[in-house]
C-alpha cells in the first residue's frame, strides 16, 4: 500500500473516494483541451496524467515529493519529470506550454501571485492554464497544510492582476455528495467541541499537522465504515461545473495568455 497523507488524495484508499472523484472531475473537464506541450504542477501519484497523457504531444510533470516523482518516472518514461517546489518554475523557458494544469496546489503556496505570473510566463501565446482550489466558505476546519484558502473575490483578484482573459466557475456536488459533506461536517464539529481553547487557530501549522492527519484519517475511515455504500458509490458524475454559487466546493479557473 502506498502512503499518502490525507492532503494528497489517493485513488487507492477507499475512504478517500469522494475527494478523489471530486479531483478527478477537474481532469475530465479539461480532457478536450489537452494538446501539444502540457505541464502539470503538483501531479501527485499521477492518476490525472494517466487520463490525459496520450493526448499530449510532450508532457512535463512537476511535484515536490521525491517519492511521487520516482513513481511518476516509472509510469511515464517518456515524460519530463521534475522534483521541485514552486512557485518559481526555474529552468523552464518562456512560452513553452500549450496547456498547464494546476489542481488543488495554489492554496499551499505563500507567494501565490508569483506562481500565477510564472504560469503566464511559461504559457505559449494562446495557451490555456486550468486551476482549481477549494472554496474557503465551504471549509469545515483549519487545514494546516494550506497556506491560504480563497473566497471568490480573493481568487478573482489574484488572477485578474496577471491575466486579462480568464473565467472562474465552480465545481459542486449533488444530493449524494451533499449528504457526505453534511455527515463529515457533523463529525468534525463533534471533534472540534473538544477544542475549547480554539487551539486549531492558535497552534503553528507544523505542529497542527500531526493531530490533523490522525484525526482526519480516523474520521474518513469512520465515515467509510458507517456509510460504506455512500462512500463507494460516489463518482465523478456526481460533481458538475456551474457558475459560482454558495454550493461551490472548488473554484475552476481557466486562464488564457493573449496571442
Amino acid at each position: 500500500m502506498y502512503f499518502f497523507s490525507t492532503e494528497v488524495t489517493s485513488s487507492k484508499i477507499s475512504s478517500d473516494n469522494p475527494l478523489y472523484q471530486r479531483t478527478r472531475k477537474a481532469y475530465e473537464l479539461t480532457l478536450d483541451s489537452i494538446q501539444g506541450n502540457v505541464l502539470e504542477i503538483g501531479c501527485g501519484e499521477g492518476y490525472g496524467a494517466t487520463m490525459y497523457h496520450k493526448r499530449a504531444k510532450q508532457l512535463t510533470l512537476i511535484d515536490k515529493s521525491k517519492y511521487s516523482t520516482s513513481l511518476i518516472k516509472k509510469k511515464f518514461p517518456d515524460a519530463t519529470v521534475i522534483q521541485k517546489k514552486v512557485p518559481l518554475l526555474s529552468h523552464i523557458s518562456d512560452n513553452s506550454f500549450d496547456v498547464i494544469l494546476l489542481f488543488q496546489i495554489i492554496e499551499h503556496i505563500k507567494n501565490d501571485k508569483l506562481l500565477i505570473e510564472e504560469i503566464k510566463r511559461v504559457l505559449k501565446p494562446g495557451g490555456t492554464a486550468f486551476l482549481t482550489t477549494p472554496n474557503a466558505t465551504k471549509s469545515i476546519a483549519r487545514n494546516p497544510w494550506h497556506y491560504k484558502e480563497y473566497t471568490y473575490d480573493q481568487i478573482n483578484n489574484l488572477i485578474k492582476n496577471v491575466f486579462n482573459t480568464y473565467t472562474i466557475m465552480g465545481i459542486e456536488g449533488n444530493d449524494k455528495t451533499d449528504h457526505y459533506y453534511a455527515t463529515n461536517k457533523k463529525n468534525v464539529e463533534r471533534i472540534l467541541k473538544l477544542d475549547i481553547f480554539n487551539l486549531q487557530y492558535k497552534t503553528p501549522s507544523f505542529i497542527l499537522k500531526i493531530p490533523y492527519e490522525i484525526l482526519n484519517r480516523y474520521n474518513r475511515k469512520r465515515l467509510f465504515k458507517k456509510n460504506n455504500e455512500l462512500v463507494n458509490t460516489i463518482n465523478s458524475q456526481d460533481y458538475s461545473l456551474h457558475k459560482y454559487s454558495k454550493n461551490t466546493l472548488d473554484f475552476f479557473c481557466t486562464m488564457v495568455k493573449k496571442q
